[in-house]
C-alpha cells in the first residue's frame, strides 16, 4: 500500500493511494481526510461506476469530520487491468476481496475511529462476502437492490432486455468484455462478471442460490450491524421491492428501508445513479445524521 499523490483542500486533503489485495491485485484509491477525523466512511460502488463519481460526497463527509476512503474494484477506472477480455474478473472477487482490501486499508488509518459504510448499488451486496464486515458499525445502502428484472419497473424491462441480450451480446461477441456505448454509460466490464450479473437478473432468488458453490466463502449471516437501505421513486432498478429483496440476505442485520421522492431533497430527479450527484446535500445529511446517530461511539470490534 503506497501513497501516490495529493491533493490539497481549504477543509481536508485528498491523496491516491494503492491498496493491495489478499490475493495480490493492486486497487487505486483515493482517502480524502479531514484534519483532525472523528470517524471513517468506506464507499463501495455500483457496478461500473469510478471512484471519482463518489468525490462530492466524500467532500462533504470529510468536511464533517470524516476520513473518507474511494476505490475502484479490480478492472474499473484507476484499477483497469490492459486485457480485460481475458482478465478472469468475475463479481465474487470484488467481494471476496477488493471490499475487504480496501475497509482493511481504512481501518488500519483510522485507528480508534467507527467505521461506516456507504454503498450504492452492488456495493451493498456483497456485505456478506467481506469477511472482515465486523469492522464496519453500520450501513448505508443508496440505491441498492437486486438485479432480478422482474423487482424492477415495468417500463424499465425492454432496455434491460436489450442491454442483457441484445447491447450486451453483441459486445461480447465483437470485443469479448462490455464495451461503453450504444447506452451502456458505464465503465467496461470484464465478460465473466457481465455473464454472472445477466444470470442472477433472471431470479428473484438472485444470488443467493450461489451460497454454498460460486460464493462461497459467504458471511451473510454474520452480519449484525444495522443496515438503512434508501430507495427512491423514480429509481426503475432499486425499487421497494428489489431493495427488500436485498435486505432478506441480512437475516441477522437490524435492516430499515425508506423510501424517498427526489422533491424531499429538493431535487427533480435521482434515479439509480443521482444519489451521489452533486446538489444532494440534504440527501446526504440524513444519511450522515442516521450512521452518527448513537453519538460519539465505539470502535467496531
Amino acid at each position: 500500500m503506497k501513497d501516490v499523490q495529493q491533493e490539497q483542500d481549504t477543509q481536508f486533503q485528498r491523496k491516491s493511494v494503492e491498496i493491495k489485495t489478499e490475493d495480490g491485485w493492486l486497487l487505486t484509491g483515493d482517502l480524502t481526510a479531514a484534519a483532525d477525523p472523528t470517524s471513517a466512511v468506506l464507499i463501495s460502488a455500483g457496478t461500473g461506476f469510478p471512484k471519482f463519481f463518489y468525490h462530492a460526497l466524500a467532500d462533504f463527509l470529510a468536511a464533517r469530520g470524516a476520513l473518507v476512503l474511494t476505490y475502484d474494484y479490480r478492472g474499473i477506472g484507476k484499477s483497469a487491468v490492459p486485457d480485460l477480455r481475458n482478465s478472469g474478473i468475475d463479481y465474487p472477487d470484488w467481494g471476496h476481496y477488493d471490499m475487504p482490501a480496501a475497509l482493511d486499508f481504512l481501518h488500519d488509518r483510522a485507528t480508534s475511529l467507527p467505521i461506516f459504510h456507504i454503498a450504492h448499488s452492488v456495493g451493498g451486496h456483497f456485505v456478506g462476502l467481506m469477511k472482515n464486515q465486523n469492522l464496519i458499525r453500520r450501513h448505508a445502502f443508496l440505491s441498492v437492490g437486486t438485479g432480478y428484472f422482474g423487482g424492477h419497473h415495468l417500463r424499465n424491462w425492454p432496455l434491460e432486455l436489450y442491454f442483457w441480450w441484445g447491447l450486451g451480446q453483441y459486445s461480447l461477441m465483437r470485443w469479448g468484455y462490455l464495451r461503453p456505448g450504444g447506452g451502456w454509460q458505464g465503465e467496461a466490464l470484464p465478460p465473466k462478471l457481465f455473464r454472472t450479473w445477466r444470470r442472477w437478473s433472471c431470479k428473484r432468488s438472485y444470488f443467493e442460490r450461489d451460497y454454498g458453490s460460486f460464493l462461497d466463502p459467504q458471511y451473510y449471516s454474520d452480519v449484525t450491524a444495522p443496515i438503512r437501505s434508501w430507495v427512491f421513486t423514480d429509481d426503475p432498478i432499486a425499487t421497494e421491492r428489489s431493495g427488500w429483496d436485498l435486505l432478506q440476505a441480512y437475516p441477522k442485520a437490524d435492516r430499515s428501508l425508506v423510501i424517498r421522492e427526489p422533491s424531499a431533497f429538493g431535487v427533480r430527479r435521482i434515479g439509480h445513479e443521482g444519489a451521489f450527484r452533486p446538489g444532494r446535500q440534504a440527501l446526504w445529511q440524513e444519511c450522515w445524521d442516521w450512521l452518527n446517530q448513537d453519538g460519539e461511539a465505539q470502535s467496531a470490534q
